[in-house]
């Protein structure tokens, strides 16, 4: 006679403990940076994630030595980006809803995500696609984050 196995009972399905808790979404106003927020506004909504959606006000040196007020230019735009984030929040009410930060940074774009996705402890990191010719040359700041591998990387075209 044989022994018998106890039958094991189908392990349940956990649902929202492994998931990322904190997607930051890089912004700069381009159209492939607003189709990685609103890419990662889903993911974080499935994953009942915060959206910490960041943007870097460039420093420029070379701007301000010739008398130009950058800090009030890259504070106007984040404005504007914050001003449209909400109206787009706003449309959006009642059919899905999703918990958002909007935080600024200053810097080069590629440490002013680095230094916001280690700040805000992110889970993973969503960037549109470089829209830039330059950037073959020099590298985007996706391929940059990716070779980084300090978090998960997604590039939305």
């Amino acid at each position: 006679m044989t022994e018998q196995q106890p039958r094991q009972q189908p392990h349940p399905f956990e649902r929202g403990t492994d998931g990322p808790k904190v997607i930051v979404a890089g912004l700069d106003g381009s159209d492939s940076s607003l189709r990685a927020v609103s890419y990662a506004g889903g993911l974080a909504r499935r994953q009942n994630a915060l959206l910490a959606i960041v943007y870097v006000q460039p420093v420029m040196a070379a701007g301000a030595a010739l008398g130009v007020p950058v800090g009030n230019t890259t504070g106007e735009i984040a404005e504007g980006l914050v001003a449209e984030l909400r109206a787009a929040a706003e449309r959006v009410k009642g059919i899905w809803e999703v918990r958002w930060e909007f935080h600024t940074f200053r810097g080069d774009p590629y440490s002013g995500l680095v230094t916001a996705a280690d700040e805000l402890k992110a889970d993973a990191v969503v960037v549109g696609a470089s829209e830039s010719a330059g950037h073959r040359f020099i590298g985007s700041v996706a391929v940059r984050l990716v070779k980084a591998g300090r978090w998960p990387v997604t590039v939305v075209p």
